[in-house]
């Protein structure tokens, strides 16, 4: 990727993409041109924290926050000019020494780190899934809107290539009209049976009930930021270290929000789709403490100008579309399939083909229209700078958000769910209003 890069100038003064809506960043630096670096906070400096620091680490890196001090420790040793800080509400306090900020905490607290850096009108940069709930992603939409800063998701996929040129083969007709689309991934983390469950509890994997005593908690950490607005819960290894809290319905929302961040990316752009009008889960009765392994999610919407009305089918683990089980296409553990009038189209990270093969022989791909991206972290930077706006902002990220939510809370339900948007209510269950949003824990306010 970095031997095709643009530079960072080049980019920036190129026109951004195309396709889906963009928030315009006005350019307010202390430098006063495109050469000139930023200053930025990073909010959580292990696991994905850590990759992101290293990602925009070109810049000056002034201060580190994290509720783990390993972490902190070992992001400063990097960075011993960097101000270092635990609680990121503190950190605000000392807003005017950075213009930008990097969210990599766990999902639960997202929302809140994200909505202090709008609240500042600095550039975000927050990983995936945006937010925890459906209300808190309307939330970060509305504020990312206000504040007209350079937002950009951590779908790092998104800029690759790849994903570009599908976007471009399916926009321009190469199938035809899209009608119905599939996307897939093989990942079975979380709550399938009860026997599954028992035997992953035996394994010393997770267990299937909330634990109820405390653990001693590690040197160094905590517990009580990193619980932030969730409820109270004892220390347990059940949620911590990462990946164990994204099973958890308290901290996390399982496979759908975070894989489904990645893959239903693809089909999102491609199709140019907002809101769905109704959605149906199906799989394991719903587990109250954890997310399913295995399930599927029918989503259904309506037309956008020229394109028909489609319906998208969301599947995790052992769920898989018809046409995979039966054969009729390759056999990939994760992919997007999309079913046109004259034919399909399979695609992956890395890869795509038309189907059958033989129906598209001698076929010529479109010109490209979406520029090339420098890389995901690099983009934002740019757009921080130049004051044009990312390809994955706030606002087509976080309905992207709100629509993998969705799933889950049809899941949840129980049953199909019909959706109004504008309101932001689902119109024929009020059971679904305790998976929109939540209270939360005293001294945490969105």
């Amino acid at each position: 990727m970095h031997s095709q890069a643009i530079s960072r100038r080049a980019f920036a003064r190129k026109t951004l993409f195309t396709v889906g809506a963009l928030t315009v960043a006005p350019a307010f630096l202390r430098g006063k041109n495109l050469n000139s670096k930023l200053n930025i906070a990073v909010i959580a400096c292990g696991g994905r924290g850590a990759a992101n620091m290293h990602s925009v680490s070109s810049e000056n890196i002034v201060a580190l926050c994290d509720v783990n001090l390993k972490n902190l420790e070992t992001a400063a040793a990097q960075h011993p000019k960097a101000k270092t800080f635990r609680d990121f509400r503190k950190l605000f306090d000392r807003a005017n020494d950075f213009d930008a900020v990097t969210v990599s905490t766990c999902e639960h607290t997202h929302a809140f780190a994200t909505m202090l850096a709008l609240h500042h009108n600095k550039h975000v940069y927050c990983e995936k899934p945006l937010t925890y709930n459906i209300y808190e992603a309307r939330k970060i939409r509305e504020a990312a809107r206000k504040a007209k800063v350079a937002t950009q998701m951590g779908i790092q996929i998104h800029a690759h290539e790849n994903y570009r040129r599908v976007v471009e083969m399916i926009q321009s007709g190469a199938i035809g009209p899209v009608h119905e689309a599939h996307v897939w991934v093989s990942r079975a983390w979380g709550w399938q049976s009860k026997a599954e469950a028992e035997q992953n509890e035996r394994d010393g994997i997770w267990t299937i009930e909330r634990p109820k005593e405390a653990e001693p908690r590690p040197v160094g950490l905590d517990w009580d930021l990193w619980l932030g607005p969730a409820p109270y819960r004892p220390f347990n290894h059940v949620y911590f270290p990462g990946p164990h809290w994204y099973r958890w319905w308290d901290f996390g929302n399982g496979t759908m929000s975070d894989l489904g961040s990645h893959w239903n990316d693809l089909a999102f752009w491609a199709l140019k789709l907002e809101a769905p009008l109704a959605i149906e889960a199906h799989g394991p009765p719903p587990h109250p403490e954890i997310a399913p392994a295995s399930m599927h999610a029918v989503y259904e919407y309506g037309a956008r100008g020229e394109m028909p009305p489609v319906k998208l089918t969301w599947y995790q683990g052992s769920h898989k579309p018809d046409i995979w089980n039966a054969g009729g296409i390759p056999k990939w553990d994760s992919g997007v399939l999309f079913i046109g009038s004259k034919g399909m189209l399979l695609a992956n990270y890395n890869e795509h083909k038309l189907l059958p093969e033989k129906d598209f022989a001698g076929y010529q791909p479109p010109a490209q229209t979406i520029p090339r991206s420098p890389g995901h972290h690099e983009e934002w930077i740019a757009c921080c700078k130049s004051g044009q706006g990312c390809s994955a902002n706030f606002e087509y990220s976080g309905l992207l958000t709100e629509a993998n939510h969705l799933g889950n809370v049809a899941y949840r339900v129980g049953k199909k769910i019909e959706w109004d948007s504008a309101k932001m209510r689902v119109t024929n269950t009020k059971d679904a209003e305790k998976f929109i949003h939540r209270e939360y824990r005293k001294g945490w306010k969105l």
